[in-house]
């Protein structure tokens, strides 16, 4: 043997006891979330209803955290949703009221934004500035033109109308007239096609095309916001379950000042749109399995305010029942404002944790940029905290006023 020889054998065991010695880099973090409008705390199996079946979820929270009590940041969209995105309490951002919900009655509605202002740093801008590809679709309800996903922070955004709601769940998804609650970039779709199960496909997509990159990707459903529809065939299925149309009688629902709150969940187009939503999650959860990152992605699934269970009369198209918190959509208590919260960590949650401590939307923003490793942005998400280390496991949130 050569001193050359020797040299370079001696370099390649060096090298190989090197390599052997140290971890491969763990791959980025993903974030998935998904955005469920108007879902209620008991609308799902997780939750306790035993009306609406809803086994992808299930799955999401015996795999994942489960928050218990969770609140959303106001108890209509917009102002949540502007929380979700700035990490600041609605006032705050100076949007307190869902964006053309200022109708004037005996008083004056005070003054509020209606468009997210574009010098609010968002979640979706943090992680683009991070590498990340970013994406969305679905509701925005955070402005219109020139105040869009696209303008504050998400480079790929698909379905994203004007509105609040869409005009109709099926295509062509627009009104005779046009009008804000249009849906856009479906104009090929055909007659019958469901916009729960379209969303999803872009979201599959996007997942797909980008299973190289690191992402951070919403998935904002429309549903299960009004107008009320579903699928006939997932409609009658629940009408059979139910056994008949939901329940009106007086015993159905009880008085809350001017208006009714409904008692029971038997609502079954309303339950259909649930069971398509989860259809979806189910989706997102497989083209995560397929594409091989599950185990480095972060799934958050949540609702932007309480179930919408109480309006001015009873009636058969009051869409849920909070039942036993108070009241829902667009009230102050417990019904309006307690929402689902769960979280899959994989390799960092234990599966089937329960956190009781109280949470509230303006906490993810800096709880996403922690798990993601990502330096925080205080002068921006200055409402909430990580809750990463609850997440961990490593300690219980502390008791504060929200």
């Amino acid at each position: 043997m050569t001193r050359r020889t020797a040299f370079f054998l001696l370099a390649v065991a060096a090298t190989a006891a090197s390599f052997c010695g140290r971890r491969p880099a763990a791959p980025p973090l993903n974030v998935v979330v998904i955005l469920i409008d108007d879902l209620g705390w008991t609308d799902t199996g997780a939750y306790g209803s035993t009306f609406y079946e809803t086994p992808a979820i299930d799955r999401l929270a015996r795999e994942g955290a489960r928050f218990t009590r969770f609140y959303t940041a106001s108890p209509v969209c917009s102002p949540t949703r502007a929380s979700l995105m700035t990490g600041k309490y609605p006032a705050r951002v100076g949007i307190t009221d869902w964006i053309g919900g200022d109708q004037k009655g005996r008083l004056l509605p005070a003054p509020y934004l209606d468009a997210l202002p574009l010098d609010e740093v968002t979640v979706g801008e943090a992680f683009e500035a991070a590498g990340y590809v970013t994406g969305y679709a679905g509701k925005w309800h955070l402005g219109a033109d020139l105040h869009m996903p696209v303008d504050q922070g998400f480079a790929e955004t698909f379905a994203v109308n004007h509105a609040g709601q869409p005009s109709t769940y099926f295509a062509p998804y627009h009104r005779a007239t046009p009008s804000p609650m249009d849906v856009p970039d479906l104009e090929h779709d055909q007659p019958g096609e469901y916009l729960t199960d379209r969303l999803t496909d872009a979201a599959v997509d996007f997942l797909t095309r980008h299973r190289d990159d690191k992402y951070f990707y919403v998935l904002s459903h429309y549903s299960v916001h009004t107008p009320l529809e579903a699928p006939e065939a997932t409609i009658e299925k629940y009408r059979q379950k139910h056994g008949g149309p939901p329940d009106v009688s007086e015993d159905a629902f009880e008085p809350e000042g001017p208006s009714f709150t409904k008692l029971h969940q038997d609502q079954p187009t309303y339950a259909a749109m649930i069971e398509a939503t989860d259809h979806s999650v189910a989706r997102v959860l497989e083209a995560l399995d397929a594409t091989g990152v599950a185990d480095h992605t972060l799934v958050v699934f949540l609702s932007d305010n309480g179930g919408l269970s109480t309006l001015l009369r009873r009636g058969p198209n009051t869409p849920t029942s909070n039942a036993p918190l108070r009241a829902g959509k667009g009230w102050l208590y417990e019904g309006g404002i307690r929402a689902p919260l769960i979280v899959r960590w994989p390799g960092v949650v234990r599966p089937g944790l329960v956190v009781d401590g109280p949470a509230i939307t303006t906490d993810l923003y800096p709880t996403l940029l922690d798990a993601a490793g990502l330096p925080p942005k205080p002068d921006q998400h200055v409402d909430g905290l990580s809750l990463a280390a609850a997440l961990r496991g490593d300690r219980p949130l502390p008791a504060r006023t929200l």
